[in-house]
């Protein structure tokens, strides 16, 4: 618990910062039935402090940088929401200063900084938490329960196929684009469903294989001039449209692309126990299937949010579409908004009491580590890499 909260006895005071496309998750925060106020917006640019002004409202405290703001208003818990490669040097001092800290996934570009991070937060005891959201969407909960429930036996090998139709417009026309920021997109974009998998199996990522491209986006669509500086009022939805199509009519893409546009991973998770993850960001639909194969049957997702549903094959057959138990999705809207404000009523509530969370630092360590390692096979021909073990001293729950 962050250094002087007392135990559901007041409203919690947050700061976000970073005023980016995922800033919109503050507008969570009074709404989750744990006391808590969004007090201050911190955004190193005029452009996010500008959006701060209109998002949040003339009683949030508006500020450039994440010192200010530890000097300015005294502060129990911060959403960081900016891009992935400052993730590290901003949580730094907030654990430091005992301030609870959500981190919007991934934990960080880097296995170090995850560890860093990992060890600042056992020493100071403060509570460090990162946004892995798909573990509260409903077609991931029902997969979890499904396979719990014995539905399948005990799971064996999990494939995951991620259809980024949307990638062109999302990812590639900011910083998402560049390796100095996000290292590779199957680390950002993949640290969901790696965490999903990992979850799903009940166990972590021991070895990792690689191989992928950048295929299309690398030759295809025009490109913004190099002023950078021009980009801060640019937000990752800005210009999407379902008529972007086909892939190489794409205009005012991010000058600097050097992340890979279509990869694939195969995983080793011990005991047997095996996984696959292949993305692509030019399909014309955007959704992401598992296939989650135990040993008295296997489960299949058909979309990933309300209106699609859950199949299970459990008993010998021939070829049939329709399996032997259907599960509709449930819920309302889209999973990713939903499981949004689940996931910030965790966090408070954790900070506020201290109770348990569905998801764990060291579980974010787990998707960085093996979306950051495999991300370098890719780049040395698909040599398997090991993934290191947790630092001194950081034990997992």
């Amino acid at each position: 618990m962050a250094a002087g909260v007392e135990k559901d006895t007041r409203t919690l005071r947050v700061a976000v910062i970073g005023v980016g496309q995922r800033a919109a998750i503050a507008h969570h925060i009074g709404a989750t039935g744990t006391p808590a106020a969004l007090v201050a917006a911190v955004d190193t640019t005029e452009a996010g402090r500008v959006r701060a002004v209109a998002a949040f409202g003339p009683t949030v405290q508006v500020l450039p940088s994440v010192a200010d703001a530890l000097a300015a208003v005294r502060l129990d818990a911060a959403v960081v929401t900016t891009p992935d490669d400052t993730h590290a040097a901003i949580a730094m001092p907030l654990l430091e200063a005992g301030v609870a800290v959500y981190l919007e996934k991934p934990m960080a570009i880097t296995v170090e900084d995850c560890d860093l991070l990992l060890e600042t937060a056992a020493r100071t005891g403060t509570p460090l938490y990162v946004g892995h959201n798909m573990r509260h969407m409903s077609v991931v909960r029902q997969m979890k329960v499904l396979i719990d429930a014995g539905e399948i036996g005990e799971v064996k090998s999990i494939w995951c196929r991620h259809f980024v139709g949307n990638g062109g417009d999302y990812y590639f026309k900011d910083w998402h684009a560049e390796r100095a920021h996000v290292h590779s997109l199957l680390l950002q974009k993949a640290s969901h469903d790696l965490d999903v998998i990992h979850w799903l199996a009940g166990r972590a990522t021991r070895r990792v294989t690689a191989l992928g491209a950048l295929t299309v986006y690398g030759d295809h669509g025009s490109r913004r001039g190099a002023d950078h500086a021009a980009d801060e009022n640019r937000l990752m939805a800005d210009g999407f449209s379902y008529e972007n199509w086909p892939p190489e009519t794409q205009t005012e893409l991010n000058p600097v692309i050097d992340v890979e546009d279509v990869s694939m991973m195969l995983m080793d998770l011990g005991d047997g126990v095996t996984a696959s993850y292949e993305q692509c960001h030019f399909t014309p639909d955007y959704w992401r299937n598992y296939t989650v194969i135990g040993t008295r049957g296997r489960l299949e997702n058909f979309g990933d949010t309300p209106g699609g549903v859950i199949r299970i094959w459990n008993r010998r057959r021939a070829w049939s579409l329709e399996g032997d138990l259907e599960v509709p999705i449930e819920g309302e809207g889209e999973g990713h908004e939903q499981a949004d404000a689940l996931t910030m009523g965790e966090f408070l509530r954790h900070v506020a009491t201290g109770a348990p969370t569905t998801v764990t630092a060291v579980a974010a360590r787990d998707a960085v580590a093996a979306g950051a390692l495999a991300a370098l096979s890719l780049r040395d021909g698909g040599t398997p890499r090991d993934i290191p073990p947790l630092p001194p001293g950081v034990r997992r729950p």
